[in-house]
């Protein structure tokens, strides 16, 4: 186990809300899915699981853009 920071979250238009975090100590950047959307019918998103960039182009575009950690 590992220490992260949270850079940001976000809720995709599927309903499913999304973390960035930041691996302390690699500097590695990984989106988990924090809750599934009711409406959701992605396989792909699975609670408390990653989400690739390849599979969610927007998702660090939204996670930018709509809200930061402090």
């Amino acid at each position: 186990m590992s220490v992260v920071r949270l850079l940001g979250f976000a809720t995709l238009p599927c309903g499913c809300v999304v973390g960035k975090y930041r691996d302390v100590a690699s500097t590695r950047e990984v989106v988990y899915v924090e809750e599934k959307g009711a409406a959701c019918e992605s396989p792909a998103h699975r609670r408390n699981h990653t989400v690739t960039p390849e599979r969610e182009r927007f998702a660090s575009t939204l996670i930018s853009t709509t809200a930061r950690a402090s």
